[in-house]
């Protein structure tokens, strides 16, 4: 009774807790420094009727070296400019590690490629562009972040993973591998970026294509802002693309006017630990395909004080995402969800503790979801609504406030529900979910209303090309 009575103890704080950051900084538009360097482009990029990439002569002209020197030599405070030189727009690259303070802007017109060659990128010889049960990644990042304090990636330009192109001397790409990998093993394949104990990093209006695997992974850091930036990736066949991942130990983060779509997670808050993920805002953003706005599936660390509000999500696979299981679960708790519009996907509200994908469902380290808070949130186009616990002791708590399918009964794809070991408070926002009973060990306090939910005519915009 002690757990019911805590939670419907949220409802006289749930107004005041909603549109609120809860990065504890003081957020503003960042700025592109004054440049230390500036590099002119010596390749052209080509189009090959898939991708942008380079001609096959370009393969062997990398422009590591002189971008790392660049990088070396500048003083804190500055940038490092990779710049259009008449035709020449795009440069290629093996692993690049940031200075302290030191930021890569990437100009308008301009396009970093990550080197094909998997040797350019190796941890050790032959571990980099194959399918093994090693432990360890096998590839480098394109770009390091490593504990420094200050830096950014910035600029207009693009940073292409080419995660879709055979990978040289071999007759596969890192997605091939990644499929390859389903079978057994793990894919060896780089990561974009990789920001570990990097204090107040930056992204800033860069896009972001085509990862062999996750875009970005920050970790163990404090202070993480992500502003105007775009992740573009295919919808299908990009296994492992995740968009923006916050992991275990971070704290003042903020994803703020950004549109992402890629082949999973658009973004996932990664709880494993040692250490909680805590004072997290997403804001202000558009999703498109992808696996959401996603919170595990490790949570073991801990996750904590995320607000997430004015999001679209159009046609992803989950909508709003919290995931784990009994191999790797944690405390997952304080995390509101304000003013989301979510339509066309195959799970609009996903909170599990049934995840399969990475492990079996039960085990010794259960999850628990507590103080959810789901306010202002309108669901569109069908599809299934989890509130899925692990047992009697590890439940899902939910608070639905304002929270309205608005085709209910019109849509041409049904809604569905799977509902067990949660607690389920209506609001005074009221909501027309219609919890399916009986369940397996839940609550429902106060039912199910009609309202007037807000439009999302205005907020599903297309994708910025």
């Amino acid at each position: 009774m002690h757990r019911l009575f805590s939670f419907i103890g949220i409802l006289a704080i749930a107004s005041s807790s909603v549109m609120l950051a809860q990065d504890t900084r003081t957020v503003v538009e960042p700025k592109i420094p004054a440049f230390c360097a500036k590099l002119d482009a010596h390749l052209t990029s080509v189009n090959d009727g898939k991708f942008n990439t380079l001609a096959p002569a370009g393969e062997s002209k990398p422009d590591t070296g002189r971008i790392q020197k660049a990088i070396d030599q500048c003083a804190k405070g500055h940038g490092v400019a990779l710049q259009v030189h008449g035709a020449a727009n795009a440069f290629l690259s093996g692993p690049l590690q940031l200075r302290e303070g030191v930021t890569l802007v990437v100009d308008k017109g301009v396009t970093l490629f990550e080197s094909l060659d998997p040797q350019a990128l190796e941890v050790t010889p032959g571990s980099c562009g194959v399918v093994d049960s090693a432990p360890g990644r096998g590839c480098k990042p394109l770009i390091s972040v490593d504990h420094i304090s200050g830096a950014g990636v910035m600029g207009d330009g693009v940073i292409d993973g080419r995660g879709g192109e055979k990978l040289l001397g071999k007759n596969v790409s890192a997605w091939d591998l990644a499929e390859q990998a389903r079978a057994g093993g793990s894919q060896k394949v780089s990561r974009l970026i990789v920001a570990n104990h990097a204090d107040n990093f930056t992204l800033y209006r860069i896009t972001l294509k085509n990862s062999p695997n996750f875009h970005v992974s920050y970790g163990a850091g404090n202070g993480f802002t992500v502003w105007g930036v775009k992740i573009d990736t295919p919808q299908r066949l990009a296994r492992n693309t995740d968009g923006i991942d916050p992991g275990s130990g971070s704290k003042n983060i903020t994803i703020t006017h950004s549109y992402f779509r890629e082949g999973d997670d658009n973004v996932a808050i990664k709880g494993g630990g040692p250490g909680e993920l805590t004072d997290m805002t997403v804001s202000h953003n558009h999703f498109y395909w992808g696996h959401g706005m996603s919170i595990g599936s490790e949570t073991n660390g801990g996750v904590s004080k995320l607000r997430v509000f004015d999001l679209s999500l159009d046609g992803p696979d989950s909508g709003i995402r919290i995931k784990s299981m009994g191999t790797r679960g944690g405390l997952v708790h304080d995390a509101v969800y304000d003013d989301i519009c979510i339509r066309n996907s195959g799970r609009p509200i996903d909170i599990t503790m049934a995840y399969a994908a990475n492990g079996p469902v039960k085990g010794p380290s259960p999850p628990a979801f507590r103080d959810i808070t789901l306010h202002n949130v309108r669901v569109s186009g069908g599809g299934k609504i989890l509130f899925d616990g692990y047992d009697h002791e590890h439940r899902a708590q939910i608070l639905l406030d304002g929270v309205y399918l608005t085709d209910d009964g019109l849509s041409p794809t049904p809604y569905t529900y799977t509902f067990d070991y949660a607690d389920v408070t209506y609001g005074p926002g009221g909501s027309n979910l219609q919890l399916p009973t009986p369940a397996t060990d839940v609550t429902i306090t106060g039912k199910p209303s009609d309202g007037k939910p807000a439009s999302c005519a205005d907020k599903f915009v297309p994708f910025p090309e």
